[in-house]
């Protein structure tokens, strides 16, 4: 355990970092522009800052005309070359380090290049910044005088040529300095298990004896974690296994399916959530106040973003605006160019702005994970949305879910068609869909007018699924744990089918 005084002192030096976040809140297009010209300037000499005549730029007109748009397509030569140990081709310090991106269940892996300023100056300074942010709201918070529980993704690292690579979680514990484990659990090589469910029964009994004041990771893999702590303790509730438990730290996916569950399992009315938004690519927003389902994005990380309003959206010859020129509740999707050596990157995150003084976020969704069949734009903010209005009103409970489409055969309408794993189900099937379709119709004009007297869109099919299904489905897959995530919409119906099959 560690001692109050130290709480005090490690507590007193993050809120030292408030100033810095201030400067930014204060000057955030100033901080921006500044952070694009050191970034340009660094890379200048480097084989893409050459090819792309960096030393020309001059300001962001410059940079947008310079450099192209780019998906992981488009530069994945330059770094299959760097894999194999030839540097100083789109960053000009060694890159030791590739995060292997696991987004979602698609086969194809992505390599994110991770350099050291990448480490240091975005994951570690944002894994500061977020108790920062925390401790700044809570004076009373205690989190030191114990340990956070963190459950990352799978820890096999592996070499290639001088450079490794395995999931980002991995690189950031392997790189965390030796004191970081003395505040952590479980310990760093239990953290760094590769099998899932063995790895989960070792953390279970390593940390169900310990002080667990705070929690780190994505919803759903640690709601089976924590179910399968009251499994083990017989305890009623996470409180009676650590009654010093005060905030989750989450990111990921979407918390609002799974927040009810939540609840019963910690129920204390006090007890906090605070959302992060991080990827394999960078780490890009911190809930900033206690309560709030906004993100603050955070702008001296080393990396400068640029937005596209999905409505123009044009993948690779989309025009892209600053952040000086976002509007609040415009769908856009984020490119960025990092410290990473990522130019005018396309990660794929879809998201609104809910305010541009200061430049707060939510995440809506994916570019790809949407459903555009008949027209009916369909994302992923709309689904939950949904979902929330038709459980409250038919007093069920969500698990998982995914989506795919129904297409049209001949003179039969489309439709969208549900997999739903309930925590609780719906007393009658019928009702929960009559729920859903209304509320869809609701949050989404395009959906409304699809379904209008059924001329496109048919009534959603929703399938109840079996207990442990999707958990199975991506055991099947090897995709247990960490940063993978259940696919919820869909342009295709090979998810939905697989799950079926099961």
């Amino acid at each position: 355990m560690t001692f109050p005084f130290i709480n005090s002192i490690i507590s007193w030096f993050l809120k030292k970092r408030k100033h810095q976040v201030e400067l930014f809140l204060k000057y955030p297009i100033d901080v921006q522009n500044e952070l694009l010209q050191k970034l340009v300037s660094a890379a200048k000499n480097t084989e893409f800052g050459k090819q792309q005549d960096f030393s020309s730029i001059k300001n962001y007109t410059d940079f947008a005309n310079n450099v192209p748009i780019q998906r992981y397509e488009s530069i994945e030569p330059l770094i299959e070359r760097c894999r194999k140990g030839e540097q100083n081709l789109f960053w000009p310090t060694p890159i030791r380090w590739f995060a292997k991106s696991s987004g979602t269940t698609n086969a194809k892996s992505k390599f994110i290049p991770v350099s050291d300023e990448a480490i240091e100056f975005c994951h570690f300074k944002a894994g500061k910044d977020m108790l920062c942010l925390y401790i700044n709201n809570n004076e009373s918070a205690k989190l030191f005088t114990g340990k956070g529980l963190r459950l990352g993704g799978s820890s096999a690292v592996y070499e290639d040529n001088n450079t490794y690579f395995g999931d980002l979680s991995a690189i950031i514990i392997e790189n965390m300095p030796f004191w970081a484990d003395f505040s952590s659990a479980p310990r760093q090589e239990t953290a760094l298990m590769s099998e899932w469910e063995t790895k989960m029964e070792a953390i279970i009994n390593e940390t169900i004896h310990e002080n667990i004041t705070s929690l780190v990771g994505v919803p759903s893999w640690m709601l089976v974690l924590l179910n399968r702590v009251l499994e083990k303790t017989g305890k009623d509730n996470i409180l009676e296994v650590w009654p010093n438990l005060e905030v989750y730290f989450h990111g990921g996916i979407n918390f609002n399916p799974y927040r009810e569950q939540y609840k019963k399992l910690i129920p204390r009315d006090d007890f906090k959530y605070y959302e992060t938004y991080n990827a394999s690519e960078g780490f890009f927003a911190i809930q900033d106040r206690n309560n709030s389902d906004e993100m603050l994005l955070m702008l001296d990380y080393g990396i400068f973003y640029e937005f596209i309003p999905m409505s123009d959206y044009n993948v690779e010859n989309s025009v892209a605006i600053p952040l000086s020129e976002v509007k609040k509740d415009i769908n856009y999707a984020i490119i960025i160019t990092t410290n990473g050596g990522l130019w005018r990157y396309l990660i794929g995150d879809t998201v609104k702005f809910t305010s541009t003084k200061p430049y707060r976020v939510k995440i809506t969704g994916r570019t790809k994970h949407h459903i555009n069949v008949f027209g009916e734009e369909l994302i992923i903010e709309n689904a939950e949305d949904a979902l929330k209005a038709a459980s409250d009103k038919t007093n069920c409970e969500i698990k998982e879910y995914t989506v795919g489409p129904i297409f049209m055969n001949g003179k039969e309408n489309g439709a969208h068609e549900w997999i739903i794993e309930f925590k609780k189900p719906p007393k009658k099937l019928a009702f929960f869909t009559e729920m859903l379709d209304n509320a869809l119709k609701n949050c989404n004009s395009d959906y409304e007018a699809k379904r209008y007297n059924n001329m496109t869109l048919a009534m959603p099919k929703i399938h109840q699924a079996r207990e442990g299904l999707f958990y199975d489905w991506m055991k099947k897959r090897g995709k247990l744990g960490g940063q993978h995530k259940i696919p919820r919409l869909s342009n295709s119906r090979d998810f939905v089918e697989e799950l079926l099959k099961l």
